[in-house]
């Protein structure tokens, strides 16, 4: 009895993990088909969906525009010259103001006292210059006594004029006519120098700014005048001087062109606004113009992909310009030809398409 009974127990000992290892294969085999039957397994020969267009010859030096923003001509954060307690704030946010226009008032009783103290001090010098000069012209006192009172009364004068002119700044005026766009001080609170308290912007006139590539640049020259458009209102036509041409380029590889614009008489064109400067080329030439965003391959050997037999095929071609987002092709497409424009995705030489 104990002989069997060892003996099935070694049998089991080789069973069970048998067994086991048996339970775990399966389920390892299982577990990955499942997960096979999940993941997408591109098939080759199947067609691939995408969106293609008929080239065809295009007017080339139609009109250019170049995007940009409008910004104020002029913008300040003013601030006090002297310190000292806000009495008043003359102006909202929204205000327009004229150059020379109160905006805060400062507290300056104290100023006022010392000015009426220094003018009482200046009172008393005058009568003592006409009293030491008479006395001096009669040889009653030494010449040195008038010369004192003469330098006191020339300082007591500085003084009053450095006290009017402080008096004078408690007063703070805006530098240039505009409208005062931030209001960052309150009545009450204390002002100092470097610590702004109002915004004022001046929009009458504007800058406007267009980012363009190198290869372009030749197209503005400065203090030319160019047509500007406001996106927000089609009908308005603007002229916009050139007044400055980049000369560091951004991070984008473009160069920033400035134009200086008047604004319209009811100063519609606010400052953030978009807009385009728009070329006109009196030269006409046709070609065949792609977007640039069907191009692949390299900066230099630029393709697209042509169909052909229901196939995309790798095409050559070169480029001769660039406009913005578009690109002039010179050779390596002719009119006719059905080049793919959105579907890349799995795309590749020879695969198999079909058209939406």
């Amino acid at each position: 009895m104990n002989t069997k009974t060892s003996i099935l127990k070694k049998a089991l000992f080789i069973i069970i993990p048998l067994v086991l290892i048996a339970i775990v294969v399966i389920k390892l085999k299982n577990n990955k088909e499942i997960t096979q039957s999940k993941v997408y397994q591109y098939d080759k020969e199947q067609a691939i969906s995408i969106q293609a267009d008929t080239l065809q010859i295009e007017n080339v030096n139609a009109e250019i525009s170049y995007s940009g923003t409008f910004e104020p001509n002029k913008e300040t954060k003013i601030s006090a010259e002297i310190q000292g307690k806000i009495n008043d704030v003359l102006v909202e946010v929204g205000s327009n103001v004229n150059k020379g226009h109160s905006l805060i008032q400062l507290d300056n009783s104290l100023l006022k006292l010392q000015l009426q103290t220094i003018e009482v001090q200046i009172e008393g010098l005058e009568a003592d210059v006409n009293r030491h000069t008479i006395l001096a012209k009669a040889d009653a006192i030494q010449g040195v006594l008038l010369e004192k009172s003469i330098l006191g009364l020339k300082s007591a004068k500085v003084q009053k004029a450095t006290l009017v002119e402080q008096i004078h700044k408690t007063t703070i005026k805006a530098p240039f006519n505009g409208v005062v766009t931030a209001k960052l001080s309150e009545e009450g609170a204390f002002a100092a120098p470097g610590v702004p308290l109002l915004q004022i912007t001046d929009i009458t006139n504007l800058k406007f700014t267009v980012n363009v590539p190198e290869n372009e640049l030749s197209q503005f020259k400065l203090n030319q005048k160019y047509s500007v458009s406001v996106d927000a209102y089609s009908e308005i036509s603007l002229a916009g001087k050139a007044t400055m041409i980049g000369s560091k380029a951004n991070m984008g590889s473009s160069f920033p062109i400035q134009f200086t614009v008047n604004n319209t008489s009811d100063v519609k064109i606010k400052s953030g606004m978009f807009g385009k400067v728009n070329l006109k080329n009196d030269i006409q030439e046709k070609g065949i113009i792609i977007s640039s965003s069907v191009i692949v391959g390299s900066e230099n050997q630029p393709q697209v992909y042509l169909i052909k037999n229901g196939k995309a095929v790798l095409q050559n071609i070169t480029i001769s310009k660039k406009i913005q987002n578009k690109s002039i092709v010179s050779s390596g497409l002719k009119p006719g030809d059905a080049m793919v424009t959105s579907g890349f995705i799995n795309l590749f030489d020879g695969a198999k398409v079909t058209v939406k």
